[in-house]
């Protein structure tokens, strides 16, 4: 069943804040949190707004939900550098410490939430906007809005005109989660996750091991397109495996297959043409690994693509 639009708007560090208006070519950003936690109040696409803590308490940006996962810190700077926020990866160990109350060890490398907004816009002084209707000064965190709910409609109505700059009538009481781009603007396209946040979120939906292989070696598994960009794929989390180099290679060039039913296709070429291979005919028909929620498995669609497109079937 379609629901309405919801918009989130978080509470924030003005230094998170300014640090990023600063840099205006980092369009999609980690809104970590130092503690691991979770996060469902949107579904990707949803407008993600940050507003700052007293005293400036003022929306200060936004941008679309991109996806959550829980990464080390080592790991959301790998993936995410300076649009975590902060200059350095030292710098953002002290301040998840700081947020923690204690220092982080040398030898720790603790787990945060990560919160990925894409396609992120941030206002400067003097164009900054007055919290939401009904934001208490006690929300810590942040809070969820129903943009159907008359109370907010006009105010979020102007916010997301900030976001996408343009002056095309929004029905926020019209759902947004349907394929294609709403409105024809690709911005507002949903489940669509930036470059960087479908690395980590396939990362952390598939346990940080190949779904073919168990491999759990972190530096060589690699978040692999069902449906590659060039082929009209997109960055969502249902069009994303968890692979390990090598066998990300064999997927993308038809070798390996992954049929509707999550079960291992092997191709009869991989032996032809390189006479090896055994490892993987020994898993042929089996089920891949595949994340717990349903939502998050594979689409049937992008696999019949990759089996009847790439595959090579003889």
């Amino acid at each position: 069943m379609l629901v309405d639009v919801k918009s989130f708007v978080g509470v924030t560090d003005e230094k998170w804040y300014r640090f990023l208006a600063a840099r205006p070519g980092l369009t999609e950003v980690n809104f970590w949190r130092p503690s691991g936690g979770g996060f469902r109040a949107l579904t990707p696409g949803e407008p993600f707004f940050f507003k700052a803590h007293y005293p400036l308490n003022r929306v200060v940006g936004g941008g679309f939900f991109s996806g959550f996962t829980q990464l080390k810190i080592s790991e959301a700077w790998e993936l995410f550098g300076e649009a975590n926020g902060v200059a350095s990866l030292d710098e953002m160990r002290g301040s998840v410490g700081r947020y923690r109350r204690q220092p982080i060890g040398l030898d720790e490398d603790p787990v945060i939430g990560c919160i990925f907004v894409r396609d992120t816009t941030f206002f400067h002084d003097g164009s900054t906007v007055d919290p939401p209707p009904g934001f208490a000064s006690n929300v810590v965190q942040g809070k969820t809005y129903d943009l159907a709910e008359p109370s907010v409609a006009g105010y979020f109505d102007l916010l997301i005109h900030r976001l996408i700059g343009t002056t095309v009538e929004l029905d926020l009481s019209e759902p947004w989660h349907r394929p294609g781009p709403v409105y024809g603007d690709p911005r507002l396209v949903p489940q669509r996750l930036g470059q960087q946040s479908f690395k980590a979120v396939v990362l952390g939906a598939y346990g940080r091991r190949c779904a073919i292989t168990g491999n759990r070696v972190r530096p060589v598994l690699q978040a692999a397109h069902i449906r590659p960009l060039p082929q009209g794929g997109e960055h969502r989390l249902d069009n994303g495996l968890l692979l390990k180099a090598d066998v990300h290679i064999l997927f993308d060039r038809g070798y390996l297959g992954v049929d509707p039913k999550y079960r291992l296709m092997v191709s009869p070429r991989l032996r032809q043409d390189f006479g090896n291979g055994d490892q993987f005919y020994a898993k042929a028909g089996s089920q891949i690994s595949v994340p717990e929620r349903k939502a998050d498995r594979p689409n049937s669609e992008f696999l019949e693509w990759h089996v009847d497109t790439v595959f090579k079937a003889a």
